[in-house]
């Protein structure tokens, strides 16, 4: 039932993606939220641009160590750090626990905004976008297998496991010395 209803869920908030913030993907396998993703994509980016888009903005986290992403519960926002992503078969993911307050949030409302601030504290990128959850085992063993450390608290085919995929994305790249540049995916 929860699924179904994160699924409902996905949709709308994915409906309210416009055809330049989506990205053409691939047919998706086999869950519910894959295949509510396949009802919301749009041919309006080129492929290749968006990995490209993917991977700068993989850099930038990597760079930053850690990142904030913040949900919404009810009407109060919240936000907590996170430190793990992956581009994984073309797609972006962040991942949590089930039993997390996050998870719940973001299966009430999976639109979402992530802020990460470089080192240096004069450049930092907003990214925006709407979570889908993933639950491809096969794509959950190698965001696992990337990053070792979660090992101890994850397994691919555990029930707490919460395989993250960012739609509908918006990055903004922000700095006290340029102008703001904006990236989609």
């Amino acid at each position: 039932m929860k699924k179904l209803i994160f699924s409902l869920a996905a949709l709308v908030a994915m409906t309210a993606c416009t055809p330049s913030e989506t990205t053409s993907q691939e047919p998706a396998a086999t869950t519910t939220a894959q295949k509510v993703e396949t009802v919301a994509e749009a041919p309006s980016i080129d492929p290749a641009l968006a990995l490209q888009n993917m991977q700068e903005v993989q850099a930038f986290l990597k760079e930053c160590g850690a990142f904030f992403i913040a949900t919404a519960d009810a009407d109060q926002p919240r936000v907590r750090p996170f430190g793990v992503s992956e581009i994984i078969d073309g797609r972006f993911y962040i991942m949590t626990g089930k039993v997390k307050d996050v998870y719940k949030q973001i299966a009430a409302n999976g639109k979402f905004e992530i802020c990460a601030l470089k080192p240096s504290g004069s450049e930092w990128m907003r990214l925006s976008g709407v979570l889908v959850i993933d639950e491809t085992l096969a794509t959950k063993e190698e965001f696992l297998n990337r990053n070792e450390g979660l090992k101890a608290m994850y397994k691919a085919d555990d029930t707490n496991m919460a395989l993250l995929q960012v739609t509908c994305a918006t990055a903004r790249f922000c700095s006290f010395a340029a102008p703001e540049r904006k990236v989609n995916f």
